[in-house]
């Protein structure tokens, strides 16, 4: 307390000698501070610094961590490498979403793959779109994920978002984006409908991976890994350092029945050897290079320890990332199965981000010529799609024989009566299907009946005699 007298003495030592207590007011401890109740007010989001300090990290570890920027850029590979497009079956409507997805400001093309790599390092993205109130032409900007200070979700549904502010900026001014969701505002109950009158600066996408139903924010796909990613660093330069050692040695010199003052003598004459020099000795004197051992093989085992366990917690296989110990073919397909299916859910989930940004797309257009939410324009966006080529090549030679024997035995139980055509067809189509060719089986065998019945007409026309 010795600051607090040489501050009163201070004062009560001023010129004209008054002294003036400052106003205040007495804070107690709460007991309940620190402590979270068991029922209601969960908290799913991280701390608002918390999640600042997430990004950095992760985008950090990305630019400098080569096992942090294998695990963002293979899976992005991928999905992205062979391309992607948004497909409609009305002839109209998908040449508005060609002009959207061309569009010098949009460029899907370049722009996917970015997004997609930042939705996984920042774990959120945001859209703010800019309409064409003549045309209903729609661009996307781009909102900086630290940028957004707060996501303001449905009161009466805790897991929709509908609203985010922005950071303020040099004048202190925030933004406050509405939420985009491809439907009426009459979806949202009224006091929500009477939040989301309040964000007036435009409307914005926004999309969120690996968040919980309660959250608002998303988390990034580095985040369990980064504490990991980063000892795995530290380990592997550590390691470094020691290896500059192995090409050090010193020279141990043994003098065989010399006494301490004859070694003292002896050593002050010597001089390490040059390379490609001689040195003459007798018997009584041995050299010997003595290099140090740094355990090579435990250091290789602990780093490939450490290095399964970050790309296990990715559901990366080993051998993605260069480690082929103990994998074969056969092997390997199955290690990559888990990998493909979770590369497959992001894949659904980009596909809805995509889908989503389309469908506005469509709204907007139709919304600008007065004619929106006909019947028809209801079964043209269920149609929106997003293409997507073959994740990876499929082993095609397994299927062909399968397919091969399934018909041969579906041929056979029909033949004896036990299996009907359609259920028969429909057995050959799940093999099919492996093979990227699938087809309805009541279809198709009205289909061949057709043709049977085409092709007997063909040979009794044949048959008949020309006049």
């Amino acid at each position: 307390m010795k600051w607090l007298t040489n501050l009163t003495n201070k004062w009560k030592n001023r010129d004209d000698g008054q002294f003036t207590e400052a106003a205040g007011t007495t804070v107690t401890a709460d007991e309940d501070e620190g402590w979270r109740r068991l029922s209601g007010d969960a908290q799913r989001d991280l701390a608002p610094l918390t999640q600042t300090r997430m990004q950095k990290l992760a985008v950090y570890a990305w630019e400098s961590n080569l096992l942090a920027r294998s695990l963002i850029e293979v899976p992005l590979a991928y999905l992205l490498a062979e391309g992607v497009s948004l497909v409609c079956d009305d002839e109209e409507a998908q040449a508005l979403l060609e002009r959207h997805w061309s569009d010098p400001i949009n460029c899907w093309d370049i722009k996917l793959p970015k997004r997609v790599r930042e939705l996984a390092l920042f774990g959120e993205q945001c859209y703010p779109t800019f309409v064409d109130e003549t045309t209903g032409f729609v661009r996307l900007g781009y909102l900086d994920p630290s940028l957004i200070a707060t996501v303001v979700n449905d009161p009466d549904n805790r897991e929709q978002p509908i609203g985010i502010v922005t950071t303020k900026d040099s004048k202190g001014r925030a933004r406050r984006y509405r939420i985009i969701v491809n439907g009426p505002e009459t979806v949202f109950s009224e006091r929500t409908r009477e939040i989301r009158e309040g964000f007036v600066d435009g409307d914005c996408f926004f999309f969120r991976i690996n968040e919980l139903s309660a959250a608002s924010r998303g988390r990034s796909d580095l985040l369990a890994q980064i504490d990991w990613l980063d000892g795995y660093d530290q380990f592997l330069f550590s390691q470094l350092d020691r290896y500059e050692h192995l090409s050090a040695f010193i020279w141990d010199i043994t003098l065989k029945g010399a006494d301490k003052l004859e070694v003292e003598e002896r050593a002050k004459e010597i001089t390490a050897p040059s390379p490609g020099s001689a040195r003459v000795h007798n018997e009584n004197e041995v050299w010997k290079a003595e290099s140090p051992s740094l355990g090579a093989y435990e250091a290789s085992n602990a780093a490939r320890l450490f290095r399964n366990h970050i790309l296990g917690g990715a559901t990366i296989p080993e051998h993605w990332f260069g480690g082929a110990e103990d994998v074969n073919r056969a092997t390997g397909e199955s290690m990559s199965e888990p990998t493909l299916k979770t590369l497959t859910m992001r894949q659904r989930y980009l596909g809805h981000m995509l889908t989503e940004v389309g469908v506005y797309v469509l709204r907007q257009a139709w919304r600008a010529k007065d004619d929106v939410d006909s019947e028809d324009e209801h079964e043209i966006l269920n149609s929106v799609r997003v293409d997507w080529p073959e994740m990876t090549a499929k082993d095609t030679s397994r299927f062909a024989a399968a397919l091969q024997q399934v018909t041969a035995a579906v041929i056979q139980l029909i033949n004896e009566k036990l299996l009907s055509r359609e259920t028969g067809l429909g057995i050959v189509t799940a093999i099919a299907a492996q093979l990227g060719v699938s087809f309805d089986a009541r279809a198709e065998l009205d289909a061949a009946a057709q043709d049977g019945v085409d092709a007997l007409d063909a040979d009794r026309f044949r048959d008949e005699p020309l006049t």
